[in-house]
């Protein structure tokens, strides 16, 4: 009986996720991403402008179809994701684990949270235009009815750090109807290219949600003046490139959720304000009687 030599380690290349394809970098560009400790553990695909232009065509296509679906359909694929996401929960553990320097058990936790979060917005897709929408009093025999609408492409800067802040800035913005690009964290981005991997086994239509590794440094402010674009999210960034995005978003008067002051944390109740950070409201006239 021969002696069993150990296995080599499938070793994999990250790729981006645009239009709910896989594809690589056009660039051809990747960068290696490393444990807490320094070791090896994958090539990532580094975006190029590119890339974000294609990103942003897709969650633009996808746009119409997504906002234009119920709520209580946007509900139920948000719920879909965290039963997803839920049952990768060993794989994304041992990726928190290695990239985060945290304990298993934290790493676990942290996970929970993510799925929680997402069944937390689930159930406020059908409930947000109840809480933001009004039957306003006129002067006239009018009715008039004021309804939120989703702004359309958001791009999103993912803060550093692991998955929970991911799905913490990118359901609130999707549940409510807009589509978004997403600029994965630079230094642990194998947690967002899973959950790219449970989007395209979800309900979730392609183009609705973008990811984007590589340097926020560089994609960002391409994103930030792209006029196709409505609205960032600038949470990830740092103070200098918060400062250049949002002079490049101020020439179509883009929507800005600026980063914020003080370090955010996570597991807090995240409140209503990251949904209507990115929501319109719609106010209709019409004669009463007719």
């Amino acid at each position: 009986m021969s002696e069993r030599t150990e296995r080599l380690s499938v070793r994999k290349t990250y790729k981006l996720f645009i239009g709910g394809a896989f594809p690589r970098s056009e660039s051809g560009r990747s960068y290696v991403v490393t444990s807490s400790k320094g070791d090896f553990i994958a090539n990532a695909a580094r975006a190029s402008r590119k890339d974000a232009r294609d990103a942003v065509s897709a969650a633009r296509k996808a746009f119409p179809g997504w906002s234009g679906a119920t709520a209580y359909n946007r509900g139920q694929i948000l719920y879909r994701i965290a039963e997803m996401l839920e049952g990768r929960r060993a794989q994304f553990v041992a990726e928190i684990t290695a990239v985060g320097g945290v304990g298993a058990k934290q790493a676990g936790e942290m996970v929970d949270a993510a799925v929680d979060r997402l069944v937390w917005y689930a159930g406020w897709s059908d409930k947000i235009g109840a809480v933001l929408g009004s039957a306003n009093p006129v002067a006239g025999p009018y009715f008039n009815l004021s309804s939120p609408e989703p702004t359309g492409v958001v791009a999103v800067v993912a803060p550093q750090g692991p998955l929970l802040g991911l799905v913490s800035v990118v359901a609130p913005v999707i549940v409510t109807g807009n589509t978004c690009v997403v600029v994965a964290c630079e230094r642990a981005p194998l947690p967002a290219i899973t959950l790219a991997e449970v989007l395209a086994t979800s309900d979730l239509p392609g183009g609705v949600v973008n990811i984007l590794t590589g340097s926020a440094a560089e994609i960002a402010p391409w994103l930030a003046g792209h006029m196709d674009v409505n609205g960032i999210d600038l949470t990830g960034a740092d103070a200098e490139l918060a400062v250049t995005c949002e002079e490049l978003a101020a020439e179509n008067l883009k929507r800005v959720l600026r980063p914020p002051v003080d370090r955010v944390d996570w597991l807090a109740d995240p409140g209503i304000e990251r949904m209507t950070a990115f929501l319109e409201t719609k106010t209709v006239w019409h004669p009463i009687g007719v």
